[in-house]
């Protein structure tokens, strides 16, 4: 008989190998998120019996900690598929809430009129980001970057470098204080924000050309679609947003601080790529990306019961965004040998 038909008769086929790794591409962000939430149940202690990091009251304080990153991720879900990145959503976030506790404190605005604020500067500041990238050309990574200290400082500047106090409990209270049956106002506002996202980017021509402008944005240009309003629009929607997002933050720290939101568009960023939505642009996953915002607060919860130093929890952090990336090249491989 002859063995190199022996051999490859049971061999098995390549292609079984590729639709494993394809599954694994699709679904290994679930895989670890459930590796997570084990490890997290076994090592993490118990109070009266009964396993602590399962209560339902640290459960839902990991989905109220992942609310507002999720809501910025959303924006970013946009940003990145287009094949752009915005590396000023943390410092936005905190210059949006400090003209939020100014507008309530100083002109009297009620809770909608906060909301309001929120909304109109997010959009300016996705505007400018917007602008500079479409109309002068520069690269988003340039922009951004330096957006992220001018909206830093502009918050800095408007509070004179302080908290904001004092501006309301009417505000807290809608945003923040009561929960509609057993989930956080954040939570709930989250998922609607996740469903219109999955909605706009699935459904509508908006999220259609997003995909196609990140995938291949000359031929998308050829096609006649026009590119530079379409970007545009990209970035005033995450601007949008991330002041949805600064109006969830101000109201639950009862306080508007012009530091606040350091660090946020990592976390953002983290959870993009490693919900499936490639750096590369033209591949964008709005489910995904709620399930790697999860994963992070399920990080920054888990260190924070085991008592981690702040400083390792940064190292964790980061080593999570190279996971990320590590995992967006993965799966690029895949789909190529596909």
């Amino acid at each position: 008989m002859d063995l190199s038909l022996k051999d490859k008769s049971k061999a098995v086929p390549r292609s079984t190998y590729v639709r494993i790794g394809d599954l694994l591409a699709r679904f290994g962000i679930v895989v670890i998120l459930l590796i997570l939430v084990i490890g997290l149940t076994l090592l993490t202690p118990s109070v009266r019996g009964e396993q602590y990091f399962l209560t339902k009251t640290n459960l839902l304080n990991v989905a109220l900690q992942a609310s507002i990153n999720s809501v910025i991720a959303v924006g970013m879900t946009f940003i990145i598929t287009s094949g752009g990145i915005d590396l000023s959503v943390g410092s936005m976030a905190g210059f949006v809430g400090i003209l939020i506790a100014l507008a309530l404190r100083d002109y009297g605005v009620g809770p909608v009129g906060g909301l309001v604020v929120a909304m109109v500067a997010g959009s300016l500041c996705g505007l400018f980001n917007g602008l500079l990238i479409t109309r002068a050309n520069l690269q988003p990574f340039i922009v951004t970057l330096g957006t992220m200290g001018m909206f830093r400082g502009l918050a800095l500047v408007a509070s004179n470098g302080r908290p904001i106090y004092g501006f309301g409990r009417s505000f807290i209270k809608t945003f923040s204080g009561n929960t509609i049956g057993d989930l956080p106002k954040p939570v709930i506002v989250a998922a609607l924000v996740a469903l219109g996202g999955w909605l706009i980017l699935t459904q509508t021509r908006f999220g259609k050309y997003t995909i196609a402008i990140g995938g291949n944005e000359e031929s998308t240009a050829l096609a006649g679609i026009p590119i530079k309003r379409y970007k545009l629009g990209i970035y005033v929607f995450g601007g949008f947003l991330t002041g949805i997002a600064a109006t969830l933050l101000t109201a639950r720290l009862s306080s508007a601080d012009p530091t606040a939101g350091m660090s946020y568009e990592l976390d953002a960023i983290a959870a993009t790529v490693m919900g499936g939505t490639s750096l590369r642009g033209g591949q964008g996953n709005i489910l995904g990306t709620m399930v790697g915002a999860l994963i992070i607060s399920l990080v920054r919860n888990g260190m924070n019961i085991l008592n981690v130093p702040t400083f390792w929890q940064q190292f964790v952090i980061g080593s999570v965004i190279i996971l990320a990336a590590l995992l967006d090249q993965w799966r690029k491989g895949q789909s190529t040998s596909t």
